[in-house]
């Protein structure tokens, strides 16, 4: 059973920046999909990045302000945020897709004040 764990939440003012972090407990392979998404109060949860084979995938409302990344050889994912808006404010979680089934982080609170 694959664990995830998520590092780096916080609160920060529009236009700031956080970075995210999530280990995985297992080798997860470069070919492998892991990614973020993210759930607001009131709202669905939402793909916001995922990378495969070094292939992203952005969400419309964050390309060009949000980077993500890998560390194959830590297991390692990360969301680097910047030009944050009170509008991505919401707990966001980190995802693996195994073969067997998904996997999710326990998630972590952004929170942007205007």
């Amino acid at each position: 059973q694959v664990q995830l764990v998520e590092t780096g939440g916080g609160l920060v003012q529009a236009g700031g920046s956080l970075r995210l972090s999530c280990a995985a407990s297992e080798i997860i392979f470069s070919f492998t999909t892991m990614g973020w998404y993210r759930q607001a109060p009131g709202k669905q949860r939402e793909m916001v990045a995922t990378i495969t084979s070094g292939i992203t995938n952005y969400t419309d409302s964050v390309k060009g302000r949000f980077t993500i990344s890998r560390d194959n050889a830590n297991n390692t994912v990360y969301l680097q945020m910047t030009n944050l808006k009170p509008e991505d404010t919401a707990v966001y979680s980190c995802y693996v897709r195994l073969p067997s089934r998904p996997y999710w982080g326990q998630g972590t609170q952004v929170t942007v004040s205007s």
